[in-house]
């Protein structure tokens, strides 16, 4: 049996009870997905995911991959579950329809992507070609649409992105990489690079990377970067494959998970030239290459949410079968009958913790989604891109961070079980936790979060946003009175929060040494926004959750009782914790940055 379990229930939830999406769904600009089509298409996704692309998920994680002679090969189950994915076009489903996609919605787009990735993280992180391909029909030439772009879509190449470097790490702006002018557009780049997912394979016909290096002479830092089209295998004049390019995967990461995924090394232009085809102009690289930074970022967070899912759904079903010890009102007769472990109350608690952030994170993303759906159906209000950008954060560092705490609490509903590979969860673990390293870590998602998005911006779109939740705890109904009372009160104490690190800031421009204050509570802020919005968004599912149940029969009635109960137990465990944060932000005093580093 498939280790996977989708919640394809929850996510049409979210789609259709929720966001409403089919009030737009078949009418342009998505014409082509009406909300028939699009609950057709998640059936199949669900069914595709859970049998042909799961089917490799250990056969990835315990096959070991070799670097041989700079190339790696695939295991067959690997290739055989992107075959599934390929032949069924689902690679297509969110592409721009220039460039040979379906133009799907985002919030399709990303609801099938949920079970991808919940099924084979491994496998769908080698399907990037699409979203490089997208990129370069953004920013590229028209030449290096037909030439790149769109033979990438039709003949199904990989792709990477390829930015950092040993020595830079997260600063991205200290890369080393150097792009010597030839002609035109060609350059010969000069440097190595590390990390870079799906680096090599023998599964694609071509891979194209797109590499941020420095011009000689260009500036230092991030605005001296640019990008650049870097194939594996040069292109004839007729479109076929030619000789291979100066790049090569020189080390292969071995890694705590994601084992199926190669993560190289990429050296360039060591022994012959690595000839790359610069994109948009000079110096135009980290803005660029931020289109693919953030599509990532929105990824994570929803291979977290996802991960988070299927282990609690894994957990629900094993603590459902597993019978152990009686009844705890039971305890002193001896002769009671045993009971399954869903039954104590421990593993109840542990088991609503996983429920209720896994529907939380997935509607922090999937609300995120509706943005990004709203970005195209209203291009000229500026609003949903900036709320876009100001949840990207959440979505990404608060979703990965809880995801991989709370798949503890899975594996310890199997008890020693799950610490075994009998089952699936030790693997989830470890794939999960690359999820608050990548793409930014955690920090840099918090910092991202307060001076870009909220101080730059002077708190406006977070004001604007935060007038939805005010409008909910002064509207809702009696049914939720003292949660609706709850959220109001944490809503005022991240406000308090934010003004604390802003007062600090602005100290900081007579004595730089307060911004420290600042640094030491942005993870905290971090965490009380997102469980905030969280708390609001499974609040207004259980609104709708509530008025649905006096029509509801046979498992929607079970359905919606769960989503009211995930509301009510989400702002009882989560929301006190604001007021805590807050405390502790008014309260620094910054000693911990003048304590001595011999101390620590």
């Amino acid at each position: 049996m498939s280790h996977y379990k989708s919640n394809r229930r929850d996510i049409e939830f979210n789609l259709f009870e929720y966001l409403k999406v089919g009030e737009y769904y078949g009418k342009a600009p998505f014409a082509s997905f009406d909300e028939v089509t699009a609950r057709d298409a998640l059936r199949e996704v669900d069914r595709l995911a859970t049998e042909e692309f799961a089917a490799s998920f250990v056969e990835g994680d315990r096959t070991p991959l070799e670097l041989v002679d700079g190339e790696v090969k695939l295991p067959d189950g690997m290739k055989a579950s992107l075959d599934a994915m390929y032949d069924g076009g689902w690679h297509l489903l969110g592409l721009d329809e220039r460039i040979g996609g379906f133009g799907a919605p985002h919030t399709l787009r990303w609801a099938a992507s949920e079970m991808f990735i919940g099924a084979n993280a491994s496998a769908f992180l080698f399907a990037s070609g699409g979203l490089m391909a997208s990129v370069i029909a953004d920013v590229g030439t028209p030449e290096q649409i037909e030439t790149w772009a769109i033979p990438m879509v039709e003949r199904r190449w990989g792709a990477t992105m390829v930015l950092t470097e040993a020595d830079a790490g997260s600063d991205v702006g200290a890369a080393t990489t150097k792009a010597i002018h030839v002609e035109g557009d060609t350059y010969h780049l000069e440097g190595v690079k590390r990390f870079i997912t799906s680096g090599e394979n023998d599964y694609y016909e071509n891979i194209v990377h797109l590499v941020l290096a420095r011009r000689e002479g260009g500036p230092p830092g991030t605005k001296g970067l640019s990008m650049f089209i870097v194939p594996k295998f040069h292109m004839n004049e007729d479109g076929s494959i030619g000789e291979r390019n100066g790049i090569y995967a020189t080390s292969l990461e071995h890694k705590m998970g994601i084992k199926g995924s190669t993560t190289c090394d990429l050296t360039l232009g060591m022994d012959e030239p690595c000839v790359g085809y610069l994109v948009g102009g000079e110096h135009k690289g980290i803005r660029q290459m931020f289109k693919v930074i953030e599509d990532a970022r929105m990824m994570i967070g929803v291979k977290s949410a996802c991960t988070l899912s299927t282990g609690y759904l894994n957990a629900l079903e094993y603590a459902k079968e597993r019978v152990q010890s009686a009844d705890l009102a039971s305890m002193m007769d001896k002769s009671a009958p045993r009971v399954e472990i869903i039954r104590h109350p421990d593993v109840r608690r542990m088991l609503m913790l996983q429920k209720v952030y896994a529907e939380g994170l997935r509607a922090l993303w999937m609300y995120a989604a509706g943005t990004q759906d709203k970005k195209v159906l209203d291009p000229d209000d500026e609003y949903w891109d900036k709320v876009n950008d100001l949840l990207l954060p959440m979505v990404k560092g608060f979703s990965s961070e809880k995801a991989y705490e709370l798949l503890a609490l899975s594996l310890q509903v199997f008890g020693g079980s799950g610490f075994s590979q009998d089952y699936p969860i030790e693997q989830y673990i470890r794939d999960a936790k690359i999820d608050t390293l990548y793409e930014g870590t955690t920090a840099i998602q918090a910092l991202d979060l307060f001076f870009r998005k909220i101080a730059k911006d002077q708190g406006k779109t977070l004001m604007k946003f935060s007038e939805g939740m005010m409008e909910y705890v002064k509207g809702g109904s009696d049914e939720f009175s003292r949660e609706r009372e709850a959220l109001g009160q944490a809503l005022e104490q991240v406000q308090n929060h934010i003004g604390v690190l802003v007062g600090h800031a602005m100290a900081a421009m007579q004595n730089p040494t307060e911004i420290y204050k600042t640094g030491l509570h942005t993870n905290a802020l971090l965490e009380s926004l997102s469980e905030v919005t969280i708390a609001w968004l499974l609040l207004e599912h259980a609104e709708v959750a509530h008025a649905a149940l006096k029509d509801a029969t046979g498992d929607d009635v079970g359905f919606y009782e769960g989503k009211i109960a995930s509301a009510r137990f989400f702002v009882s465990e989560a929301l006190p914790k604001v007021a805590v944060r807050t405390a502790r932000a008014q309260a620094e005093d910054g000693w911990l940055m003048e304590m001595s580093d011999e101390a620590f």
